[in-house]
């Protein structure tokens, strides 16, 4: 198989929630493979700072900050991109919140929310970013899903909610929009080495042994490690892929894992 298959050179990639996390990673990834970067988010010095640390690794990347969850302002500000940097060829919705609280103590506006953002916003996203794509009879559509998509955990009843919905809101994407040359399949991460999980990731601390020893690979991922399945999905090399959740765990949801005192 030839890797210019994996080439994202001339394509055009926007990433939600791209100024930090796993959506930095894999935007990284995707602009190495040649793709130059669109970059969402919400906040001036988060931008900035993204901004900075893309451009010192050599890559192209465009910033513009919109709230993805208002469709008027999503459409204004896609046209606004198609005009200045060009027509979108892949969409990776990965902005998303969680609101770890036990379902009977949840408010019923945080619980809205967290559905806003992880399922409402993708909707709105590729709603309005697929039109083109249809026209062009061609485009990739990533959704970041979750392990949530399958299982749930205490404490993240909404997002378990809106990631199980986004799953299943890709393969309806791929159901209605397969047939014009666009496909639309997701990504589950695991549990990864970023700033947000730093605090719990330290030897002793009861949830990072839970993970290491519920993980088959014994460990937390790299952000890095994200960046060949979006490379993969946002590449000629997934042609025929469509509907699918592609899980990058470590083997978690191939396991019910082993008890604590087994090698």
């Amino acid at each position: 198989m030839s890797l210019s298959l994996f080439d994202l050179k001339n394509k055009i990639a926007l990433i939600t929630g791209g100024t930090h996390g796993l959506g930095m990673a894999m935007a990284k990834g995707l602009g190495k493979a040649g793709a130059t970067l669109v970059i969402n988010g919400h906040t001036p010095e988060k931008m900035e700072k993204a901004l900075a640390e893309y451009k010192a690794e050599g890559l192209t990347a465009y910033g513009y900050l919109f709230d993805v969850t208002k469709e008027e302002e999503v459409k204004q500000q896609l046209a606004i991109i198609e005009n200045e940097v060009g027509a979108i060829d892949i969409l990776v919705n990965n902005a998303g919140i969680i609101k770890r609280t036990p379902l009977v103590e949840m408010e019923v506006a945080d619980f809205e929310q967290v559905l806003k953002v992880d399922l409402t916003a993708p909707f709105i996203m590729a709603k309005h970013v697929v039109k083109g794509m249809i026209e062009r009879k061609a485009g990739k559509i990533i959704n970041i899903c979750s392990m949530m998509s399958e299982l749930g955990r205490n404490t993240v009843g909404a997002y378990a909610a809106a990631k199980g919905g986004l799953k299943m809101l890709t393969q309806n994407m791929a159901t209605e929009w397969a047939r014009h040359n666009i496909q639309i399949n997701g990504i589950g991460p695991g549990y990864f080495a970023t700033s947000q999980t730093a605090p719990i990731r330290v030897e002793g601390h009861p949830f990072n042994d839970f993970i290491v020893n519920r993980t088959p690979a014994g460990k937390w991922g790299e952000p890095g490690e994200l960046a060949g399945a979006a490379i993969f999905l946002a590449s000629e090399a997934s042609n025929f892929v469509n509907g699918h959740i592609l899980y990058v765990d470590g083997g978690i949801l191939a396991t019910i894992g082993k008890p604590s005192n087994e090698e």
